[in-house]
């Protein structure tokens, strides 16, 4: 919120539904912002390994263009603060059609296991995106990790999306740093009480029950 990464108010997402509160994780921006947010994905994976929640990973994969920062920072978080090492890879909106072409840049995915690092997920189209990315490039996408979980039910209205995802990485591979019970729990302690049951009035409607 120190950044207006988190803002309240009222939302058209992607998914077409009004929302009342917006993540935009392109302003998380700054080196110390970077930092924290590398860290909590890095701990994230580690501890999902160490779990072997997710398998060995080769690949961390960022959307264009919001995963691409956070995808490079994980990778070196992952080496610096827990001695993993993985390449990093991420793709583009349009391709290239001069000097190595393709769409894709980064590491080669073809042929090894990939995580995606995700910003948010609503009906989980973007993630699907992602996936089909890889897939289309010859990779396993094994696991994906979101910085912020709305919770929220799928595309068919009854599960969740994140159901759905595991549906296409696996039982249990999906992850996130928060919940959006973790946001309504820090609204009530700041006193925030108009945000907190427009959340609520959301998750009436929308959230996972």
């Amino acid at each position: 919120m120190s950044v207006d990464a988190l803002k309240f108010g009222s939302f058209t997402l992607k998914s077409g539904r009004i929302s009342p509160y917006f993540f935009n994780a392109g302003l998380l921006c700054s080196g110390p912002i970077l930092a924290t947010l590398s860290t909590a994905y890095a701990t994230t994976i580690a501890q999902a390994l160490k779990q072997s929640v997710i398998p060995q990973f080769d690949v961390l994969f960022g959307p264009a263009y919001k995963g691409i920062p956070f995808a490079s920072t994980t990778a070196m978080a992952l080496y610096t603060q827990h001695q993993i090492s993985i390449g990093f890879a991420y793709d583009r909106k349009e391709v290239k059609d001069h000097g190595e072409g393709g769409k894709m840049v980064g590491v080669p995915v073809k042929g090894k296991r990939v995580v995606i690092l995700d910003d948010v997920m609503t009906s989980g189209k973007a993630v699907r995106g992602a996936i089909e990315t890889v897939q289309q490039n010859g990779g396993e996408v094994v696991g994906v990790i979101q910085a912020l979980d709305r919770e929220e039910v799928g595309q068919d209205g009854v599960s969740s999306t994140v159901e759905e995802i595991e549906g296409l990485v696996g039982e249990g591979r999906v992850f996130s740093i928060l919940q959006m019970r973790d946001l309504m729990v820090w609204l009530e302690k700041n006193g925030l009480t108009k945000e907190l049951e427009n959340m609520k009035g959301y998750w009436d409607k929308y959230g996972l029950k």
